[in-house]
């Protein structure tokens, strides 16, 4: 990888965190007011998936700023189990990027 490749990566690594980000804070919101409305709920493993797939940070902020998904133990030991994944996917992905 060329030094100018970098700063390049970093705005694309950037730029889908916070879409998926965006997307999985709007899909707490969105069980949250079904939770209170007694509504249909969306399924835990949405929720987690979304984390997944970069979206992490914004389920972490949903869980602040809503107050939600932060009783369960289950929930919450899967949700940071998928935080660590997508961590280390991400991180082994950028690394086999530089030996390019």
């Amino acid at each position: 990888m060329t030094p100018d490749a970098l700063p390049q990566l970093a705005l694309w690594l950037a730029a889908v965190y916070g879409v998926a980000s965006i997307i999985c804070f709007i899909a707490y919101a969105v069980d949250k007011s079904a939770a209170i409305h007694k509504r249909q709920r969306t399924p835990e493993r949405t929720l987690l998936l979304l984390g997944l797939a970069c979206g992490w940070p914004g389920g972490w902020l949903a869980q602040r700023w809503l107050r939600h998904k932060t009783v369960k133990p289950s929930f919450r030991i899967a949700y940071w189990a998928s935080v660590v994944v997508n961590i280390a996917a991400v991180a082994g992905l950028l690394w086999l990027r530089t030996l390019d």
